[in-house]
């Protein structure tokens, strides 16, 4: 991708505009008049409500229509060829799902751009992306052993240790996604019945209720007696520490703090695996299918629209590939 039709977003100073850019109006938008200028806008503003693919669409479309406009298009002259051509453009330095992404940014803008009748067709619908299959997800998983030890490595005669087993836990037995976990507060930690529930606030505006594992209900407790949280209900249930106090801050912790304390904490049990975050959540839902749970069950439980993306987690198979590939004799 050339520089000569690179453009760089610079971020306007409030809101939602300062946190992605997309109050940013392309040359070739803010020609076609008003109308379109306000239809850009609108598109990021009302239409993607994920920030992270906001940011990521805003991008690509940048890109596409800062390449077409140095080509002397406008947006009536734009065909599904220069949508064609940019694909391939692009192709050899992007991986296929990116590229896949590109052309969903450009269809759906241009879709938009279509209802509210600033173009009249959408240049990319007849256009196909590079074909792309996954069967298997590459977020790297522990053994069961692995995190019998990563649990068994950390000291809790701190806050620190207690904090940190405590979200490890509730990544492991909820499948939460980091996000979700770190958004929880401590009334989202709640009994009924006889037992203690997580509220998770996943992705896509879905709520998820999931009844706590009995090590994971142990693990809470025991942070949320030593922090001195008990009702609190408002306040976020993982907050950072203030300095070296090892006193809670208030502040919720953010994605970043936590995988830093998630590489730290696999470094000083020993893991080679190069795990993250969303690590936890594959290997629980491995674990979980390796004792015999149902992928139906578990995608409920992971809050997917579909088995298939659950069965994206599923790696039950790599245990069974390498006995078989431990049979070459050489």
């Amino acid at each position: 991708m050339g520089k000569e039709f690179e453009l760089v977003a610079r971020p306007s100073p409030a809101g939602l505009a300062r946190e992605t850019g997309f109050d940013l109006v392309p040359g070739m938008v803010a020609r076609a008049g008003p109308r379109a200028a306000f239809r850009f806008l609108e598109f990021f503003a009302a239409r993607i409500r994920n920030r992270h693919t906001r940011r990521a669409y805003h991008r690509n479309v940048i890109h596409f229509l800062s390449w077409a406009d140095y080509r002397g298009l406008s947006l009536e002259t734009l065909t599904s060829v220069h949508v064609a051509a940019y694909l391939e453009e692009i192709s050899p330095g992007l991986a296929k799902p990116s590229v896949k992404q590109h052309l969903a940014a450009i269809r759906m803008l241009f879709d938009w751009l279509t209802v509210g009748g600033v173009v009249r067709l959408n240049p990319a619908d007849p256009v196909r992306g590079p074909k792309h299959v996954v069967k298997k997800g590459k977020t790297p998983v522990l053994t069961e052993l692995e995190a019998k030890e990563l649990f068994a490595s950390i000291n809790t005669s701190s806050l620190v240790g207690l904090r940190d087993r405590a979200l490890i836990a509730v990544l492991l037995y909820s499948f939460a996604r980091i996000e979700a976990a770190l958004g929880l507060n401590l009334e989202s930690y709640y009994c009924q019945g006889k037992r203690w529930w997580l509220r998770l606030h996943e992705k896509n505006g879905k709520v998820i209720e999931m009844p706590c594992h009995h090590k994971l209900e142990e693990y809470l407790d025991a942070y949320v007696e030593a922090a001195g949280l008990a009702g609190q209900d408002k306040t976020p249930l993982f907050q950072t520490f203030r300095g070296r106090s090892r006193q809670l801050s208030g502040r919720r912790m953010r994605p970043a703090d936590a995988w830093r304390m998630i590489r730290r904490r696999a470094a000083r049990a020993g893991i080679a695996t190069r795990i993250g975050c969303h690590s936890f959540r594959a290997t629980g839902i491995t674990n979980y299918l390796q004792n015999g749970g149902k992928i139906e069950t578990a995608q409920r439980m992971a809050g997917h629209e579909s088995a298939r993306t659950t069965g994206l987690y599923d790696r039950r198979d790599d245990d069974l590939s390498l006995d078989e590939i431990e049979r070459i004799s050489i």
